[in-house]
């Protein structure tokens, strides 16, 4: 039997979930993960087995949440990964039927914002 973890996942998808919403997916290396999340990389393996597997984690944590605080996430993963991952597309797909009519108008205010043409640019 291992080690009991060092570590609470929801903590530590919390803090990757911030640096992949400001880098995105291709900018977030494992070692800035690493760096922002405390955990070694052994470790970061060990329970997400990928820096996809972590992505996926925080990806479902950002879509089972409203969509303002989840759309920076989804955005990442429409524009970087859901054309060539098939699991990808099928969470962003669920999230934008769960949040209605909301979802265009929200992740269209974020990206709207993320190119500077906003106010509250993120």
């Amino acid at each position: 039997m291992g080690r009991p973890r060092g570590f609470e996942s929801s903590t530590v998808v919390a803090a990757a979930t911030v640096l992949f919403d400001s880098d995105g997916y291709e900018g977030s290396s494992m070692d800035r993960l690493v760096q922002v999340t405390g955990v070694h990389r052994g470790s970061l393996y060990a329970t997400f087995g990928s820096k996809r597997g972590l992505f996926l984690a925080c990806l479902h944590a950002a879509v089972t949440s409203t969509a303002p605080s989840g759309s920076g996430l989804l955005l990442v993963a429409l524009g970087e990964l859901a054309s060539r991952d098939g699991e990808v597309r099928a969470i962003c797909a669920e999230a934008i039927d769960a949040w209605g009519d909301q979802a265009a108008h929200e992740l269209g205010r974020r990206l709207l914002a993320r190119a500077g043409l906003t106010e509250g640019n993120e």
